[in-house]
């Protein structure tokens, strides 16, 4: 699993990188900047928003490429069960976004026609609630490129089948993140601009 490192904090990862592990030589391939240590150990650092790196195999110049690789136009979709939330974004600057909540019943230990009825009950809330996602996805994104989305991925699968929201790109990172909330789709719209980072201890 990778992790995500915010363009301000990769220098410093580097250098705690190297004092774990000692001196690291790097590398550009791939379309990554890759790093291996003295102890064996490596990593592979990939840009967000599935953009290729082909600088320098220097951290100055795979940072100033982190900063510059967020795009003008670009938008981010959570989804879970019961709750969603979308942004619009220029740069860093977040746009127009939405944050909803909507009840979908818990499970039920009921067994027999109550428990059928529940989950036909329970199904179309959540089916209710995807919808309304996707409603406001497709008035807040409408066609743009690219879109960052994250939460439950079955749920996100079922908002992005509508056919308005066709038109969407969605790239890395997923975003494994609890129910949306505002706070919560701040923090993921910092996560999304930043690297993401594969790292193998020896």
């Amino acid at each position: 699993m990778p992790i995500i490192v915010p363009a301000a904090r990769i220098e410093r990862w580097f250098s705690n990188f190297a004092d774990r592990h000692g001196p690291t030589s790097h590398t550009v391939a791939d379309g990554a900047l890759r790093g291996v240590a003295e102890d064996g150990s490596d990593f592979v650092a990939n840009l967000p928003f599935d953009q290729s790196y082909d600088g320098l195999p220097d951290v100055g110049a795979f940072v100033a490429a982190v900063e510059g690789s967020v795009p003008d136009d670009w938008g981010v979709l959570l989804v879970r069960k019961g709750g969603f939330a979308v942004a619009r974004l220029s740069g860093t600057t977040t746009g127009e976004s939405k944050v909803g909540q909507r009840h979908v019943q818990g499970r039920t230990k009921a067994g027999g026609q109550s428990q059928q009825r529940f989950a036909r009950r329970r199904d179309n809330q959540a089916r209710q609630a995807y919808e309304a996602a996707a409603e406001h996805a497709a008035r807040i994104l409408g066609q743009r490129h690219p879109v960052v989305t994250g939460g439950d991925r079955g749920a996100v699968e079922e908002v992005l089948a509508d056919a308005r929201l066709t038109g969407l790109t969605v790239v890395e990172p997923w975003l494994d993140v609890p129910d949306p909330k505002r706070g919560i789709l701040e923090q993921a719209v910092r996560d999304a601009c930043g690297a993401r980072i594969d790292v193998r201890n020896a």
